[in-house]
């Protein structure tokens, strides 16, 4: 517990030789494991870019732009974060270069720093260091106490001219808090170079030795190689680098990341740790039964046989990192169905009929994995590159009866079809799209700036309203039959009100709108007339869990396997007597079914109160 007996422990997460070595991987693994200590644990990521936030970078330079409950844009790494703690974290847990030098500045406007020169040292780092400590103390879990421990990953790679001020703020802050409070994870990496596969230690050395040199003596170092470490290799990093061999961690490519807190905690990383920052376990039924849990979570995926294929029909399709909580929402969901996911990438642009002239070959592949698969998906974008590509697609899931989901300009899109091609709206149009479009079905959000694109959409948490008579609607009943629901949002643009009542007319329903019923957030088609049809204007995928899938990709992977009728029979309190005879996805409250012990090779005095590893309704 954190009070003045027992001071707030930090765990800082370093990387070298190459940026993208899964610092972010580690440092949530690592989180992880202390949570099944029963410590809470919250997280920072430091971005030495100026940006104030990553809201206004494109997905294809720097990934996914994660949005948080407060609405801040934040880095891909905090949905790491979110999803491996179970934790809601605010855009105070991520610091960038801009944020630090915005807030410096305006103290020396305001006169706090009257008669002194600001510099770097101490005013910068001194800063970094007040926000590190001030944000770890922010409760981050339902128990709405300070936690236990902040993990702080530090972006960008050790020698990096932009973050050297971070670098030396961590150095000053680990005398700060003190050194039995401060344990440092060094993440580098161990290349495999020659035809003989020899395992190369000089990288790591190098980026110790620079990190030393700054002022900062790792811990521990998790060595990142495509193949296991050979003990020879561990020995001279250990010797070499001024750790004990017992604290070179070997971090290997796995199967999923869902792999590496198991691989962590099989090397003692959290003995390693404990020691370091005298850790002591508050082991609860919850922090017991979630390692538990993991591991029949990773099980399940080694041993899934049947597939669902998915297709993602989206606008930056050649960094898949650009949608990784989309990505992340369809592994959880099917793994809680037990289905091994097929997820095949189709750039928008390849479906357009321009398409075939220009190149015929990517035309047809990409109709052919259009064709043939169980679900289609359209997520989030901006601009009108690729939109009759993805209007085609949703034309196709529609008139096919094939699962569709779309979220956000998924959402429009499903719209913008449908008034075209059902209700008769020739032309019709977002007016981000076409400004000159006959039929504005999609316009922009009157309360939206025209002249600044930084942190101007309608972000975060926001609550959608289901109105009265949609009780038998398919996503009203996985999301339990709720009167409301809170999502995440990032948008510009809305439905046109006016075209409301043509386009419900034709059979497609709005039944999730915002507080005021003014603002469309949820489409759907009746299960008697489309399988799933569901688009919402939400991200959904923002809050999605390993352990506790999101319903709206639950329920379009259960459509795609075919098992949606047989879910949604199970939720009925008339039929719940069936629920136990399920054994393709989680409903399971009680123990674990045998099919599943049997299947997952678990000894059977290991079964009594195991719980299935997910349960849907939660």
């Amino acid at each position: 517990m954190a009070n003045n007996q027992t001071p707030k422990k930090y765990i800082l997460v370093t990387g070298g030789v190459i940026s993208g070595i899964g610092k972010g991987v580690i440092a949530s693994s690592t989180g992880l494991l202390l949570r099944t200590m029963g410590l809470r644990v919250t997280a920072i990521k430091i971005d030495p870019y100026l940006n104030i936030d990553a809201g206004t970078m494109s997905p294809l330079d720097h990934g996914e732009v994660f949005v948080l409950d407060d609405g801040g844009e934040v880095d891909l790494d905090l949905g790491n974060y979110e999803r491996f703690l179970d934790v809601t974290l605010s855009r105070e847990n991520n610091i960038t270069t801009g944020k630090i030098y915005r807030d410096v500045i305006e103290r020396e406007r305001k006169g706090d720093y009257l008669g002194k020169t600001v510099q770097v040292v101490p005013h910068i780092t001194d800063a970094i260091q007040d926000w590190v400590e001030r944000v770890a103390k922010i409760p981050v879990d339902d128990s709405g106490l300070e936690p236990d421990v902040c993990i702080v990953e530090m972006g960008g790679t050790v020698g990096d001219i932009e973050s050297a001020p971070f670098i030396e703020a961590m150095r000053q802050f680990q005398f700060r808090v003190g050194h039995e409070n401060f344990c440092l994870i060094h993440v580098s990496m161990v290349p495999i170079v020659g035809s003989v596969g020899e395992q190369k230690t000089k990288p790591t050395q190098a980026s110790v030795r620079d990190l030393r040199g700054l002022g900062l003596t790792p811990d521990l170092i998790a060595c990142r190689s495509s193949a296991p470490l050979e003990a020879s290799v561990a020995q001279k990093i250990s010797m070499f680098c001024h750790v004990p061999s017992s604290n070179v961690l070997a971090v290997h490519d796995c199967p999923s990341v869902y792999h590496v807190p198991l691989l962590l905690h099989s090397q003692s990383l959290l003995t390693t740790i404990s020691k370091k920052l005298n850790l002591y376990p508050r082991e609860t039924q919850a922090s017991v039964s979630l390692f538990s849990k993991w591991k029949q979570l990773c099980q399940r995926l080694e041993r899934l046989h049947d597939v669902v294929k998915i297709v993602l029909v989206g606008k930056y399709t050649y960094l898949h990192d650009s949608y990784i909580s989309v990505v992340k929402s369809l592994e959880h969901a099917s793994l809680s169905c037990n289905r091994k996911l097929k997820l095949e990438w189709v750039e928008a642009t390849d479906l357009e009929p321009e398409m075939q002239t220009t190149d015929a070959l990517k035309y047809h592949d990409a109709w052919k994995s259009v064709c043939s698969a169980n679900g289609i998906l359209i997520p989030g974008g901006f601009g009108v590159r690729g939109t009759e590509g993805m209007i085609l697609a949703a034309k196709h899931a529609r008139e096919n009866k094939i699962p569709y989901l779309g979220i956000c300009l998924g959402f429009q899109i499903a719209v913008i079809e449908f008034a075209r091609n059902v209700v008769g709206l020739e032309g019709a149009n977002s007016t981000e799209l076409d400004e000159s479009t006959p039929h504005d079905v999609v316009i922009f959000m009157p309360e939206i700036s025209k002249t600044h694109v930084g942190g101007t959409m309608r972000l975060g948490s926001k609550n959608t309203l289901f109105v009265k008579g949609s009780e038998g609607s398919v996503i009203r009943r996985l999301y339990g039959g709720k009167d409301s629901v809170d999502e995440r949002h990032r948008h510009r643009y809305e439905v046109n009100p006016k075209y409301v009542e043509q386009i419900e007319a034709k059979g497609l329903q709005f039944i999730g709108r915002d507080d005021k019923e003014e603002r469309m957030i949820i489409l759907e088609r009746d299960i008697k007339d489309h399988p799933y049809f569901v688009a919402v204007q939400f991200h959904p995928e923002y809050k999605t869990k390993p352990l506790k899938p999101i319903p709206t990709f639950l329920g379009f992977i259960l459509a795609a396997s075919g098992l949606l009728p047989e879910y949604l029979q199970s939720l009925d309190p008339k039929t719940q007597q069936t629920k136990s005879n399920l054994g393709r996805y989680a409903s399971f409250d009680g123990e674990a079914p045998a099919e599943l012990v049997a299947a997952l090779s678990v000894n059977s005095e290991e079964t009594s109160g195991i719980k299935m590893v997910l349960n849907a309704k939660k």
